[in-house]
């Protein structure tokens, strides 16, 4: 048989299209995209008879053709943006979309996306409104401070704080807190962006306050700036100005501080080895104007969250750069529910699930490794199961060097590597994302919940299901 007759035998598309097989699709996908799979699945038959170079000639099977048609249409309507679980320990996974919010900002997330709403819109004057209406009032009092507004991410929170009070002058900060954080935000390059003036202070591991006074001039200087260096530390012979000592010199020549303060943590965690500054600290401190990020410590949505002084917020929203770094109805939906959270702190550290996985107990970790262990084996004997003590982060460059102890099961195949369970586990329906340490997988219960253990049960027991038959 030569390639002529074999082409010759592919059925055509219109045929495949008529297999009951796939009626089912043309009820809820579009009729374009299953005859786009089809399509694609005959092509791809025909490559490999063009390609056949002797042998046995590729097998013309209208199952598998049909099976192959499934599995792309499966695939085109699969979303590209998805739900997983993460099972890598990392609180904070910039790649997992950092923070998980509250069932509660998910709620008002949904509510406001699927009505129309109030976002500019004043229902008690029945005129046009102000979209910082919505937070300002409920931020300032949660953290005491005169006014507040939110823009798009931190980065876009600096750059319209410099640009809105010190452009065209200089902006005074420490050379040890010129920091870089992901996707090459740079304070520096910021700073040019917004208009301001870089006057680097000190050095790399000491900054005194004398360097800060000696660099002040009064017709120049714009600001004074100061980042906590939350994805680094510098360890030995240091360093630095504390915020108070920076306050006090701003007040004494009348220039406003900027604290970048990043990561946004309300409540004091440091009975669970958490040593960050809080945004409630910053403002009793007096900072002039405070920036950090709503997906982080916070607990929220992406989003950059600026405090501080009535006269500083209402230049920013004045400026022409406050609307193209505006956030959405949905944004504010989730940041509001989010900051709602935060009048208990208590119940904040059990809502807010950044701050219950921060703060679970080893008791509750250990539970959870036990029942996912349990379940696995029980279903498959695929895999050498072992619940063990594990290191997990806060991540999203926060608390940088430090681990949080807890549990995690352990993962080894009898037959198969851990680089292929791992890529099996990400393939599952709902995909499991793990790490790999020492040639075995880990799956750290820190970030899986109690109603996720089930699916990651089953996805490993259908990877120990294709494993068994080989």
């Amino acid at each position: 048989m030569d390639k002529q007759e074999l082409l010759k035998r592919i059925p055509k598309v219109d045929e495949v299209l008529k297999d009951q097989r796939l009626f089912v699709f043309f009820e809820d996908t579009p009729r374009e995209l299953v005859v786009e799979s089809v399509r694609e699945a005959v092509d791809e038959l025909r490559k490999n008879i063009l390609d056949w170079e002797g042998g046995d000639p590729p097998a013309i099977n209208m199952d598998d053709l049909i099976g192959d048609a499934v599995k792309k249409v499966r695939g085109k309507k699969q979303k590209s943006l998805r739900r997983v679980i993460n099972g890598t320990g990392t609180i904070l996974h910039t790649n997992l979309g950092r923070a998980r919010m509250s069932e509660e900002a998910g709620r008002n997330v949904l509510e406001v996306a699927m009505n129309y709403s109030a976002l500019e819109y004043d229902l008690k004057r029945g005129a046009r409104g102000s979209r910082h209406d919505h937070i300002e009032k409920l931020i300032a009092k949660i953290v005491g401070t005169e006014g507040a507004m939110v823009v798009n991410n931190n980065a876009s929170a600096v750059l319209l704080c410099l640009s809105a009070l010190a452009k065209g002058k200089e902006v005074i900060v420490s050379r040890g807190e010129l920091v870089e954080i992901g996707g090459s935000f740079r304070i520096p390059e910021i700073m040019e962006l917004g208009g301001a003036y870089l006057r680097e202070v000190g050095t790399t591991n000491k900054t005194k306050l004398d360097d800060y006074r000696n660099a002040i001039d009064k017709e120049k200087t714009g600001a004074l700036l100061k980042v906590h260096t939350s994805n680094y530390k510098i360890m030995g012979f240091t360093a630095e100005v504390s915020l108070s000592e920076l306050l006090a010199l701003g007040q004494e020549w009348g220039i406003p501080v900027v604290y970048d303060l990043g990561s946004g943590l309300m409540a004091d965690l440091q009975q669970y080895g958490i040593d960050e500054p809080t945004v409630p600290e910053s403002v009793r401190n007096g900072a002039d104007v405070v920036t950090f990020s709503g997906d982080k410590l916070l607990g929220g949505p992406q989003a950059g969250i600026i405090i501080g002084k009535k006269k500083y917020i209402d230049c920013m929203k004045k400026h022409p750069l406050a609307r193209a770094v505006r956030v959405d109805k949905m944004t504010l939906a989730a940041l509001e529910a989010t900051f709602r959270e935060y009048f208990d702190m208590e119940k904040a550290k059990e809502r807010v699930p950044v701050l219950s996985m921060i703060t679970v107990s080893m008791d509750e970790m250990r539970t959870k490794a036990i029942l996912l262990a349990e379940q696995v084996r029980r279903a498959t004997e695929a895999f050498e199961i072992e619940v063990i003590k594990s290191e997990g982060q806060i991540g999203g460059g926060s608390t940088p060097n430090q681990f949080l102890a807890g549990y995690a099961v352990s993962v080894v195949g009898k037959k198969v590597s851990a680089d292929r369970i791992e890529r099996d586990l990400r393939a599952y329906e709902v995909p499991v994302i793990v790490r790999i340490n020492q040639d075995r997988v880990l799956i750290d219960m820190r970030t899986v919940t109690r109603d996720e253990i089930d699916t990651v049960a089953r996805a490993l027991i259908a990877c120990g299901e294709k494993y068994d038959r080989g």
